[in-house]
């Protein structure tokens, strides 16, 4: 199943996909529930990030940064779970940022996910939807935040 979420930012191109680093990372983090960041090695072709849910329950997520790249209009990286939480199979989420203009660029989120069933992979589509919108906010205030302090230099 697909989850597409796309967020309009602050910011040329480039200089937001640079900003996707731990501290940005630790912004997205879900409010609800406690989280663990075991490591956070980047967000280039062989890195790996991983998660520990401590609350509301407790598992492991390990992804694998498998690809990045860039062209004139966009740059992306993508992370592929290795280890995942019960109840899902597959997980591919393709952070894309795309040039808008010099001072404006579009986040995509582009998930691809399957749980151990076709009921759970449509069950779950609710609960990540409502995980990961609250990341539109977060990456607005974020980047406005950024664009404001960089003006200020």
């Amino acid at each position: 199943m697909k989850l597409v979420l796309k967020t309009k930012v602050q910011g040329y191109y480039l200089d937001v996909m640079e900003a996707f680093d731990r501290q940005l990372f630790e912004a997205l983090a879900p409010p609800i529930g406690k989280l663990e960041i075991v490591e956070f090695t980047g967000s280039k072709t062989g890195d790996v990030v991983h998660l520990r849910f401590l609350s509301p329950i407790k598992a492991e997520w390990i992804s694998d940064i498998t690809d990045h790249g860039q062209d004139k209009k966009s740059t992306f990286f993508i992370d592929e779970g290795r280890v995942l939480p019960p109840g899902l199979k597959y997980w591919k989420h393709r952070h894309i940022v795309e040039k808008i203009d010099d001072k404006s660029s579009m986040i995509v989120d582009d998930i691809t996910y399957e749980g151990i069933n076709s009921v759970l992979t449509y069950l779950m589509y609710p609960a990540l939807f409502f995980s990961f919108y609250p990341r539109k906010m977060i990456y607005r205030k974020y980047f406005d935040h950024l664009a404001s302090f960089d003006n200020t230099l």
